[in-house]
């Protein structure tokens, strides 16, 4: 699906990935968008470059990076504004699997670290692209989740680390809105992508059950009877990052097919 919402645009997109880190470049290209990727893993910036440019997208800069240390975050930087002269849009996608066990039994380090890398990591990169998205009046989209409307078992862990990054955007937009930079969020809901397919699968085995009623079940309790896909996930991410969206900040847009309504 091709759209000029971000024709011109120059984004840089953190934790490029098989999954939604994937689909948020691929979306950005589509809609016109020089896609700067990043992540630790170059292969996978390779891969999904090389996706874009089959595709017939703009050029793209792929730079390893872990969002965790000042200098390659800054090199990154660096890199971007090197090559494309500006940055228009940052989307922060990285993140670190939740240690799933309740908050009771969860090792501190574990939490830590999910600290560390989503919101510490989320904001380092706000910080450094700040100068640069000031001079285009640009926009930062955060990943966050659907964890943040439920308190279940087991997922103690991931909802401290994606609460304190909701609280950290909205304050960022009243800091940074002096300067013309809109912060929004995206919250996503079960994502229909390879890695839920095989959590799906193990949940099949241990319920002596299908992967079919699995996702039936899943979905049954949204209002579409269905799971979003990366793609939509990712477009809702394109239209914050995009003009279109250039009245809307601090907000947070939930993609989870009416599974909760906020």
């Amino acid at each position: 699906m091709s759209t000029n919402l971000l024709a011109g645009k120059v984004v840089v997109v953190s934790g490029i990935g098989p999954g939604l880190g994937r689909s948020l470049a691929l979306e950005s290209a589509a809609a016109g968008a020089n896609v700067v990727l990043a992540a630790r893993t170059e292969s996978r910036l390779l891969e999904v470059a090389g996706e874009i440019e089959a595709a017939g997208g703009a050029p793209t800069l792929c730079v390893p990076t872990d969002i965790t240390s000042d200098d390659e975050v800054q090199n990154l930087v660096a890199r971007t504004t090197e090559t494309f002269g500006k940055v228009d849009a940052l989307i922060n996608n990285a993140f670190s699997v939740p240690s799933m066990k309740a908050l009771a039994k969860t090792d501190f380090q574990q939490i830590r670290d999910s600290v560390e890398l989503t919101v510490l990591g989320g904001l380092r990169m706000t910080q450094a692209f700040t100068p640069a998205l000031a001079e285009t009046g640009g926009a930062v989209v955060m990943i966050n989740s659907a964890v943040l409307r439920h308190s279940e078992p087991r997922y103690g862990s991931y909802k401290l680390a994606k609460s304190a990054l909701l609280a950290m955007s909205q304050t960022l937009a009243t800091e940074l809105g002096s300067k013309g930079i809109r912060v929004n969020t995206v919250a996503p809901g079960y994502i229909w992508n390879d890695q839920l397919k095989w959590y799906f699968g193990e949940i099949a085995k241990k319920y002596g059950i299908t992967v079919e009623q699995v996702y039936e079940q899943t979905a049954s309790k949204s209002d579409l009877k269905r799971l979003p896909e990366p793609d939509e996930i990712a477009r809702a991410a394109v239209f914050l990052a995009s003009s279109w969206a250039n009245a809307i900040t601090g907000q947070t847009l939930d993609v989870n097919c009416g599974e909760y309504h906020v």
